[in-house]
């Protein structure tokens, strides 16, 4: 059954610079505005660091579109991009629109990427079908947008079908969607999945089958690029809060 095909990667994907996995929850990487492509943390710091030692102009590490400088600035290339109905940038206008109570934009940015195949957009219209913003509440839609996205490879989606499945007694199901996405490195499953465990409803070989598949996910989104943008990043907050808390002392 497709449903429980596990998918090749999650819905993220891969860093469209240096191909390595990106993580499934979205953090470590980010969308470049200007031509909507995944770029990890990794990719985009070495891109900065090479622009400051060069006093070069801050463009995108991917396609050298200057970056934008205002919020504003960034809306429109994601605007412009929707315009020539690219999904990842109409999802992301479907987001902004649900951040503005703009419920029935949202609706119709996120079923024009859905029906362009992106899985983050099925799983948003789950969400606008269960809550009834911008249309009327559908359990139908809802699953049926829920298993898209989770054929897709988005894990959140399959840890809200394993709460359903869940709370029908169907364990099994339950469980199995939670091992997929525990195997593209979904923290929140795997955590559902130890409780799960805890009180009897999965065994010891089915839990430390879904520790090492999750853990390998996780190790397979660790680069030393990103380790060390990491390491730089987090430099430069503590030193910024230090001299902002200098500052107030003052």
């Amino acid at each position: 059954m497709l449903l429980f095909k596990q998918p090749e990667s999650n819905h993220n994907g891969d860093c469209t610079i240096c191909f390595t996995p990106l993580r499934s929850d979205g953090t470590k990487g980010c969308v470049m505005m200007c031509c909507s492509k995944f770029v990890c943390i990794g990719c985009d710091y070495a891109n900065s660091i090479r622009e400051l030692e060069g006093k070069l102009e801050p463009r995108c590490a991917f396609c050298r579109h200057p970056r934008p400088v205002t919020v504003e600035e960034a809306d429109r290339l994601t605007a412009k991009r929707a315009a020539v109905n690219d999904p990842i940038a109409m999802c992301q206008m479907g987001n902004m629109c649900c951040m503005e109570r703009d419920y029935k934009s949202a609706y119709e940015y996120h079923s024009k990427a859905a029906a362009l195949g992106e899985p983050g957009a099925h799983f948003s219209l789950s969400n606008l079908y269960r809550t009834g913003q911008g249309v009327d509440k559908d359990k139908k839609k809802e699953f049926y947008h829920l298993e898209e996205a989770a054929i897709g490879g988005h894990p959140g989606a399959r840890q809200h079908l394993a709460v359903y499945e869940w709370d029908d007694n169907n364990f099994e199901r339950a469980i199995k969607h939670l091992t997929i996405a525990a195997t593209l490195g979904h923290d929140d499953s795997l955590d559902f999945l130890k409780a799960a465990y805890t009180n009897g409803y999965v065994s010891k070989e089915v839990l430390a089958s879904a520790l090492r598949a999750h853990q390998a996910a996780i190790n397979a989104t660790v680069t030393p690029q990103r380790e060390k943008a990491e390491e730089d990043i987090e430099m430069i907050k503590a030193a910024s809060a230090a001299l902002q808390s200098q500052a107030v002392s003052t």
